[in-house]
């Protein structure tokens, strides 16, 4: 018998996420491509993985395997610790844990116009119930503070250590680095619920995502896919590379065009491209990797962005754990070579990413799975009343570091002008 049932629940009548404020654990994510919203609620079984605990995806395969259904969860980025002979000279982020799965009570799904919920089979009737009362009209975004926001970095130790990272590319140690900064705000009494309404109605981020650990809330607009699973079938969208937009039609489709064409951004896309090509080929059937898709521009509501596509079929003996440890951490967010990267990364930053650059996913019965990238995206402490954003940008040798301090402000403003 099938672990997991579905039933359909009628039309789609919106979201009543006020009914979610006493849930500690649930993960809104939000696929406005495909017209498709999931809601994990809840937490009947949990994994929970501090960022330096032994074995973080052994432990996870095994939870995985244990799980007959539905499953939704988080990867920080420093898992990678461990992995490739790399290390962290900061101490990890409170909090927020390395690598959280949970299995949900329930899930709701939007597909279109109609509502559907998805249950453990047994469970009991009154959780169809608790999924109709979700059910009804979302409220309207209310108002509230703007963030007061202070870099961590300043923009002069920024483009110092920005220059020292392209030392080492002249000395051929690396062709391309992620370099990310932090900014954090004092935010006593905001509403993160408020914020997510604003930041999903306004971004419109094709790999969303809204996530409640206990205490902990991310509000996530990422516009990049890391790993999507369809059965034996894997893919990738790493993105890099990035353009405003404009309110005139024609400056903005310069903008696109710029980006398309710019020899700087198609060198860092495909460098990323080739090393996602080489991860995937370590748990890839022989002669299953391929580039599908390279230099599309993705047109978001504030940024154009330039996203390759690479695909490819698991080997026998494989699955989605072993695809997720071959990539992680994901290319896009290290560099080429991707260990001597992270470990200049660990050298320039003031500190641990945590989630950020790490991955939200869930897994479905069916074989299906997703996970993105967490970029652009608000982490809030409700205990300590703080809030956190990091962004980045890649550095290689065409670029100008101080053009590079500008696409970090650029990416930032995105979150905060939304929220």
């Amino acid at each position: 018998m099938d672990p997991w049932a579905s039933f359909h629940l009628g039309p789609w009548s919106g979201l009543r996420r006020e009914r979610l404020k006493d849930e500690r654990f649930f993960l809104e994510r939000h696929f406005p491509a495909e017209d498709r919203d999931l809601l994990f609620l809840g937490a009947t079984e949990l994994l929970s993985i501090e960022e330096d605990g032994t074995s973080p995806f052994e432990v996870w395969r095994g939870f995985l395997g244990d799980v007959a259904g539905w499953s939704y969860g988080i990867l920080a980025f420093d898992l990678k610790n461990g992995l490739n002979d790399v290390s962290s000279r900061h101490s990890a982020p409170e909090g927020v844990p390395g690598l959280f799965w949970a299995v949900p009570r329930l899930v709701l799904e939007r597909k279109g116009q109609d509502a559907f919920v998805h249950l453990p089979n047994g469970g009991p009737a009154a959780l169809l119930e608790e999924a109709r009362s979700l059910l009804g009209e979302t409220l309207p975004p209310g108002r509230q503070s703007s963030l007061e926001w202070t870099l961590c970095t300043s923009r002069e130790a920024y483009l110092a250590r920005a220059r020292e990272l392209l030392a080492h590319i002249q000395r051929g140690d690396i062709y391309e680095v992620n370099y990310c900064i932090e900014r954090r705000a004092k935010a006593i009494g905001w509403d993160p619920f408020l914020g997510w309404e604003r930041l999903r109605s306004l971004a419109q981020a094709p790999h969303g995502a809204f996530l409640r650990i206990a205490d902990h809330f991310v509000l996530c607009a990422s516009p990049e896919s890391f790993l999507r699973f369809d059965g034996d079938q894997v893919s990738a969208e790493p993105m890099k590379g990035t353009r405003p937009r404009h309110q005139e039609h024609e400056l903005d489709a310069r903008l696109a065009y710029e980006l398309r064409t710019d020899e700087k951004e198609r060198s860092e896309n495909v460098m990323t491209v080739d090393v996602m090509r080489n991860d995937l080929s370590r748990v890839a059937r022989p002669g299953s990797v391929r580039v599908d898709e390279l230099f599309a521009v993705r047109t978001h509501p504030g940024v154009h962005q330039l996203v390759s596509k690479v695909s490819a079929t698991m080997g026998a003996g494989f699955g989605p754990v072993d695809v997720v440890r071959a990539a992680w951490p994901m290319a896009s967010m290290t560099g080429a070579p991707k260990l001597r990267a992270m470990q200049l990364i660990d050298m320039a930053e003031d500190g641990r990413r945590g989630l950020f650059s790490g991955s939200i996913g869930w897994f479905a019965p069916d074989g299906t799975g997703d996970l993105n990238v967490v970029i652009r995206t608000l982490l809030h402490d409700a205990v300590t009343g703080t809030c956190s954003l990091s962004t980045g940008s890649a550095l290689t040798a065409l670029c100008d570091p101080e053009k590079e301090w500008e696409e970090c402000q650029l990416k930032a403003r995105s979150v905060i002008d939304a929220l």
